[in-house]
């Protein structure tokens, strides 16, 4: 019996997707059945995908700045109003590049209010609709500079790396209602922020330190996120999975 993905009747949460790893992720999830709940930080942007939805029973763009606790606390109240949610994918980050002595402590924050708290506040009220049904997936988006690191990371390293430590302890917490808690570690992807970000020449050099010698495309960090976040995993919690090409390993 062939195994199939199937969202249909599952309401999944996705932030930062808009663009980029989200925007693929949420795709895909729109592809296989889900109703989605999706987040973004331009209200314009939210506004004109809403307006081009075909289904807007299914599909709802939402604005969500995660610095902004007025837009938070209306986010979190807007959600409320969905009878379940099924899955939440804490998506959106933000990553300031400095060395340490030259980062700034606004930076320093911001980072830490996107990347860790962002996650653990989603989760905290969502895992409360989840427990209540005793069924929820929640699929942390964290990244290999949680676990290795890079000169100039100083403050995005340690927020990624509170945010596996938070899925692993979430996990415990919520596993005697069968909500199920991992992160991804993502390695390099080839997005269009990766192109604008790095030269030809920074590119080419990176690529050739990553044993598969090519940069992760969005729709291969999706396909791990789906199957945690499905009904095909009933007991994989509290991992920390790195996809990398083996980056990580030399």
């Amino acid at each position: 019996m062939p195994i199939k993905l199937d969202f249909s009747g599952k309401t999944a949460v996705i932030t930062g997707a808009t663009r980029g790893l989200g925007k693929s992720i949420a795709e895909h999830f729109q592809s296989l059945g889900a109703s989605l709940i999706l987040t973004g930080t331009d209200k314009n942007t939210a506004n004109t995908l809403n307006r081009a939805l075909k289904d807007k029973r299914c599909t709802r763009y939402f604005y969500l700045d995660f610095l902004k606790e007025r837009s938070v606390s209306r986010f979190l109240s807007d959600i409320k109003s969905y009878k379940k949610i099924d899955i939440c994918i804490n998506n959106a980050g933000i990553n300031r590049i400095n060395y340490i002595y030259d980062t700034r402590i606004n930076d320093w924050d911001e980072i830490m209010k996107v990347n860790l708290r962002a996650p653990f506040i989603l989760s905290k009220e969502i895992g409360r609709m989840m427990k209540e049904r005793r069924y929820g997936r929640i699929v942390n988006i964290a990244s290999i500079f949680g676990v290795i690191t890079k000169e100039k990371r100083v403050a995005y390293a340690a927020a990624k790396a509170g945010l596996i430590g938070f899925t692993r302890t979430a996990a415990v917490d919520l596993a005697p209602y069968n909500i199920l808690v991992n992160s991804v570690s993502p390695g390099f992807i080839l997005t269009d922020l990766t192109r604008r970000i790095l030269a030809p020449k920074e590119m080419a050099n990176l690529r050739s330190r990553i044993p598969l010698g090519r940069f992760a495309k969005p729709e291969d960090i999706a396909s791990l996120v789906l199957f945690l976040a499905s009904d095909l995993n009933t007991y994989i919690t509290g991992q920390n999975i790195i996809v990398d090409g083996g980056y990580a390993n030399v």
